[in-house]
């Protein structure tokens, strides 16, 4: 089915379609998720150099649902050809992006088309041209629901059964409402906002944050509602000091900020530093903003809480970055493990005696979460579990049997869902 014939030069009245850059960046952006294993908010900003802004983000909404729904484009991509298309040929990623905007996006099928034959210009053409028009002729459509990668959702299944993984394959399939965290709590003007806790709105999604009232007053920031759990179990600071460490872009800072703490924000990453000191100037809250890799930088002084957002594999934010479920395996997970565990142990020669240090990673896995507590308790007599308390946590999240806080795919489902988050809060011996 390949299309070997030699193809005329192109010449300046053979101009791509209007909407090809865009697409070839797209192309360029899922290329540096599949293969390289790059995260795709990372790639992005490389792969669509000199878009327009318009641009850039169809380039990325593209990508996105390829990577969302790729289980099931692929099942459709392989129902047309007689012979498997090989994993990582071009012609397939072209297929995946084309197939996302004709069935996700529901882009116009003409302007489909003519951007993705210039993709595969030297290649089968003929072929990508072929199922394309037979995807319109046999009104193609997908799932309910997009199918998880089989790998994540075995793993998922073990540990936390398959009506979760079912509710994943649900969460997955949408992206996200947005989440406002407020410095105070919400005036007039977010009637199409639902209260999901005390200083927190969600919000349809497909607003463009900068438009939103109140964004230049900087009376709040975008933030998940399970991103936002860790800092609530400090409670008010009253003045108290408190190293909020791998702290970019700065979330929790402000909220820890916005409660009273004296905050100090650690982060190895001057460009995500960079932006957390940007969501400070835009909010007038203030911290101090150090740049340092927690496994070598140290306090002047002991503190009196701790809140460690530690680096993981992200699985929890899957909804909001379809990549890393493509990306992440137990290898990944492994090493982030590890890495977790060097920094709890470091931090915890920090804190005052008595002191409180929360632990929270962006993940569903055990690993990053109940086992690395369970292990570092095991590790460091006198340190005991200070229970979370329902009363603590918005409505339709309460705490396990260990008192430790671990949102999953399904809860708050009737309001749009929220992220997959671990969070234990420790107490350091008294003396």
């Amino acid at each position: 089915m390949v299309d070997r014939r030699p193809r005329r030069g192109r010449g300046p009245a053979e101009a791509d379609p209007p909407g090809t850059a865009l697409r070839r960046a797209a192309l360029r952006l899922i290329d540096a998720v599949l293969r390289r294993g790059d995260p795709l908010d990372i790639a992005a900003h490389a792969a669509t150099q000199g878009l327009a802004p318009a641009d850039r983000a169809f380039a990325i909404a593209i990508v996105s649902e390829a990577l969302r729904w790729m289980g099931d484009l692929d099942a459709l991509i392989d129902s047309a050809t007689s012979q498997t298309l090989p994993e990582d040929v071009k012609s397939r990623a072209v297929l995946r992006l084309a197939l996302a905007q004709l069935l996700v996006l529901k882009t116009p099928p003409h302007a489909v088309v003519a951007t993705a034959l210039p993709l595969v210009a030297g290649g089968p053409r003929r072929l990508v041209h072929a199922i394309l028009s037979r995807a319109q002729q046999e009104e193609w459509a997908l799932p309910d629901a997009a199918n998880l990668p089989e790998a994540v959702a075995e793993r998922w299944a073990a540990q936390w059964g398959d009506e979760i993984v079912a509710a994943a394959a649900t969460a997955w399939s949408v992206p996200p409402p947005i989440d406002l965290s407020f410095a105070d709590e919400p005036r007039d003007g977010w009637d199409d906002g639902t209260a999901l806790a005390a200083h927190h709105i969600r919000l349809p999604r497909g607003q463009a944050v900068e438009t939103m009232p109140g964004y230049q007053d900087g009376g709040w920031w975008v933030q998940d509602i399970a991103a936002s759990l860790p800092a609530r179990l400090l409670g008010a600071g009253h003045g108290k000091t408190v190293l909020d460490l791998c702290a970019a872009p700065g979330g929790k800072t402000m909220q820890l900020a916005a409660a009273g703490w004296e905050v100090v924000a650690v982060d190895s990453s001057a460009r995500r530093l960079e932006r957390l000191s940007d969501n400070l100037a835009r909010t007038g809250l203030e911290a101090g903003v150090v740049q340092g890799d927690v496994r070598k930088w140290a306090p002047d002084a002991p503190a009196d809480a701790i809140l460690l957002d530690a680096p993981c594999s992200a699985t929890g934010i899957f909804r909001r970055h379809p990549d890393v479920l493509h990306r992440i395996e137990p290898r990944q997970i492994g090493d982030m493990a590890n890495l977790q565990a060097e920094l709890l142990s470091r931090a915890a020669g920090w804190l005052k005696p008595g002191g409180t240090l929360v632990y929270a990673t962006c993940s569903l896995e055990r690993a990053e979460g109940e086992d690395r507590v369970v292990a570092f308790l095991k590790a460091h007599p006198g340190w005991s579990i200070a229970p979370v308390d329902a009363g603590e946590l918005p409505d339709g999240i309460v705490p396990d049997g260990q008192g430790f806080v671990r949102t999953l795919p399904g809860m708050l489902a009737d309001v749009g869902g929220l992220d997959g988050f671990f969070v234990a809060r420790l107490c350091a011996p008294s003396g």
